[in-house]
């Protein structure tokens, strides 16, 4: 079964970047996707959408910072805008904004923080709800 905590870590999530107190409740995230990323990897411009539900994702960053592209929704071209993301950073995809393109332009090795558990590298922990679950 998908852990306690980590569903309520990502209503909490959800509450604290402003949605209803009914989706709050109602999340069930049922996946959680981990990804690693070393000093020389990318992930290329795309959507996160082969899931049933158009539930928020929640995704947390863990290690190196990165520098994180949120695009539009109708393509991988501009308007897009780059962020940093560091150990700690929380981004929540929901409503019009769950289907941008998004993806991962650079890792920033060395910036790691003491204690996060990592020495090199970024982990990036995505809940989904698939509405697969049952």
């Amino acid at each position: 079964p998908f852990p306690d905590w980590l569903v309520r870590a990502g209503r909490r999530a959800l509450a604290d970047t402003g949605h209803d107190a009914g989706e709050v409740e109602r999340y069930t995230p049922d996946t959680a996707l981990v990804n690693f990323y070393d000093e020389h990897a990318r992930m290329g411009m795309h959507q996160d959408k082969d899931e049933v539900s158009r539930a928020p994702v929640v995704s947390l960053s863990i290690g190196d910072s990165c520098t994180f592209r949120l695009g539009n929704t109708d393509d991988r071209n501009r308007p897009y805008t780059d962020v940093t993301l560091e150990s700690g950073d929380l981004v929540v995809f929901g409503g019009p904004s769950r289907l941008a393109f998004h993806g991962v332009t650079a890792v920033h090795p060395g910036t790691a923080p003491p204690g996060c558990g990592l020495d090199a590298g970024r982990i990036n922990l995505t809940l989904r709800e698939t509405g697969m679950a049952g």
